[in-house]
């Protein structure tokens, strides 16, 4: 196992486990972070589908239909006074950067800055030594 994935000297078990949960609870947090950008360019792509929906409703004589899309939906705020890359660079500013800020500062702590000391363990533990594909590193 490569020394940057070493365990620190005197490090519990218990640390090594609440780091790893504390890591895999930032990549969900990644992930929510991608649903966001993707609902971000979903409804902005809704949004500008709507210019074609006012078109197509003005020239099949639909107005009234037409009026309501425009002048309600058009443009509309997804939450009071947010449009949706308001709400991502709101997430990205505070709960994101606060849990990033939080898990870096953890391992800096109680493991010297080492990541995936969980995962690299188990790997470990896991894998056939020897066997091929199962290599601890690219160089092995």
């Amino acid at each position: 196992m490569r020394e940057s994935r070493l365990r620190p000297t005197g490090m519990d078990d218990t640390t090594v486990e609440a780091l790893g949960e504390l890591s895999k609870a930032l990549e969900t947090v990644h992930r929510v972070r991608g649903h966001l950008y993707s609902a971000h360019q979903l409804v902005g792509g809704a949004d500008l589908t709507l210019d074609r929906v006012v078109k197509l409703l003005r020239e099949a004589g639909h107005d009234g239909t037409a009026d309501r899309v425009e002048h309600e939906l058009l443009g509309r705020n997804l939450l009071p006074g947010r449009w949706t890359f308001q709400i991502v660079e709101e997430f990205d500013d505070g709960y994101y950067a606060a849990f990033q800020e939080i898990e870096r500062d953890a391992r800096e702590k109680l493991a010297g800055g080492r990541r995936h000391i969980y995962e690299a363990e188990m790997k470990e533990r896991r894998r056939t030594h020897g066997m091929p594909g199962h290599e601890a590193t690219p160089e092995e």
